[in-house]
């Protein structure tokens, strides 16, 4: 028989850019965000698994390459990387909807980034990126909305850090939810504690 677990979700939104209030960018020089530009499904699939392994992000484990491939491939999903002097540190995937709603589909950081103000400032980035995306696909509408979905599963800092970001609540669900263990990074292997 399989345990549950009951998880809240909370709903929280942006109706203007004026909305976004930026957090500063952690001290140093070391931190970069850029697009991965070309599709990759082992990247995508890396970072996914790398932040989300902890927190119980299981509902992409499954997909298959081409599965990857496609959605990657949809006009106007992106996908925006920190990296620490090199190393990817976490992302935020941006896809776009209908009448120029956009969702911040998964953001978050690698476990050994986390506590290290890079949080504040990716979401602050990809917010902002979330705004601006019909500059950069033709086809698509002004941004009249971003919205975001954030779960009692996630870590401990993410609704703060929402709100913070100038995020507003309109919708709460409590649902149960089958008691997955977390996957970790890869199978087989979870990572020790933090060095």
């Amino acid at each position: 028989m399989s345990s549950s677990v009951v998880v809240t979700t909370w709903s929280l939104e942006q109706t203007s850019p004026a909305d976004l209030v930026p957090a500063p960018a952690p001290e140093g020089d070391g931190l970069r965000i850029v697009r991965a530009e070309v599709p990759s499904p082992e990247f995508s699939r890396f970072l996914y698994a790398s932040v989300g392994g902890d927190i119980r992000w299981t509902d992409r484990l499954g997909w298959s390459h081409a599965r990857w491939r496609e959605h990657l491939e949809q006009p106007g999903v992106e996908t925006w990387v920190a990296h620490d002097r090199g190393t990817p540190a976490g992302y935020v995937e941006l896809e776009p909807q209908d009448d120029g709603v956009v969702e911040i589909v998964y953001f978050g950081l690698i476990p050994a980034f986390r506590g290290r103000r890079i949080g504040g400032h990716l979401l602050s980035y990809g917010a902002a990126r979330a705004w601006d995306l019909a500059e950069r696909w033709a086809a698509r509408p002004p941004t009249k909305r971003v919205w975001l979905h954030t779960c009692s599963l996630d870590g401990e800092h993410a609704m703060a850090n929402y709100q913070r970001r100038g995020f507003t609540l309109f919708d709460t669900k409590v649902e149960e939810a089958p008691d997955v263990p977390a996957p970790g990074p890869w199978p087989g292997a979870y990572p020790d504690t933090p060095r």
